[in-house]
């Protein structure tokens, strides 16, 4: 999704560490968008990634009424992965390198923008025909040096492929990377990690291990070493063994981490380890030099 919302960089709440095992609590940045909410986590001035990951938006949860719904116009990217996970409604996907692919919950759509990719992302007339919601996550991985300039591709993953597992009762899907003995089919080019799992109320799950790590509250509420996690905050956990997480209530989660991949630059939809190739990238859609949008060529969204 673009990111053109304009508070992509400023500040968030943060509560400083409050023990050894948590470094951050973050608290979103919040923008209405017509009855639609954004819920921005990454990158604020307090964090500027957690490991690989340099962008964490919640969508939602939206309720649109027929005729209308996500309408999202042609736009770049260069030097990141995008990641689409949604829990409720569907997308539908298109890009410069041709494909056409909606998104339902549970599936994972892998974006690698490389050197310069362009999407848009909409509706199939038959979704909003009718009304709908929709749910989800959008996050962006920030690409390793070696990969910035890579050929651009799109993968997706149904849901059945993703793999999933019991901890103790509770139920965990790995959608990339390896934890818990598993390891995701999913596409990566440095070492990433990203799960999800839902917890009962009083169930307890201790996180794998990562370099960097943060869990986020899609929904319910936490407790963690002394430290209250509420719905919609994205804590980031020290790399030490044995963190555990307990829900206070039914509670569903995200966990994104990995290995940093070192400082990077972001402006609207554009991420380089390198200024000057942000302003590359920036010349290069204002003059119409990115691939079109197959199917969807008519119209973009400006610099």
């Amino acid at each position: 999704m673009s990111n053109s919302l304009k508070y992509a960089e400023q500040q968030c709440d943060a509560i400083e560490a409050p023990c050894s095992a948590i470094q951050k609590i973050l608290s979103p940045r919040v923008a209405e968008l017509g009855g639609f909410s954004v819920r921005r986590l990454l990158p604020t001035a307090k964090q500027r990634m957690v490991g690989p990951w340099i962008f964490f938006d919640e969508m939602g949860p939206a309720d649109f009424p027929a005729g209308e719904g996500i309408n999202v116009r042609p736009h770049p990217h260069i030097g990141i992965a995008t990641v689409t996970y949604l829990f409720e409604g569907e997308i539908l996907h298109r890009d410069s390198v041709g494909s056409c692919q909606p998104i339902r919950p549970g599936d994972i759509n892998l974006m690698v923008a490389g050197r310069g990719i362009a999407h848009s992302e909409r509706e199939r007339p038959e979704v909003t025909a009718t009304d709908h919601r929709l749910h989800g996550l959008q996050l962006w991985l920030a690409l390793p040096e070696e990969h910035e300039e890579t050929d651009p591709a799109f993968h997706h993953y149904p849901s059945d492929d993703i793999p999933a597992t019991d901890i103790n009762g509770v139920p965990v899907r790995v959608m990339i990377g390896s934890a818990y003995g598993l390891t995701s089919p999913v596409r990566s080019l440095s070492e990433t990690l990203y799960l999800e799992a839902t917890l009962k109320a009083g169930q307890t799950l201790e996180l794998p291990d990562a370099p960097e790590r943060a869990v986020y509250v899609a929904s319910g509420s936490l407790k963690a070493h002394g430290s209250e996690l509420p719905t919609h905050s994205m804590t980031v956990f020290a790399p030490e063994p044995g963190v555990c997480i307990t829900a206070a209530e039914d509670t569903r989660i995200a966990l994104i981490g990995g290995e940093p991949v070192g400082r990077r630059y972001i402006e609207w939809n554009f991420v380089s380890s390198r200024k000057e190739r942000i302003e590359q990238g920036k010349d290069d859609w204002r003059a119409e030099r990115f691939a079109k949008v197959v199917g969807d060529e008519e119209e973009f969204i400006p610099y």
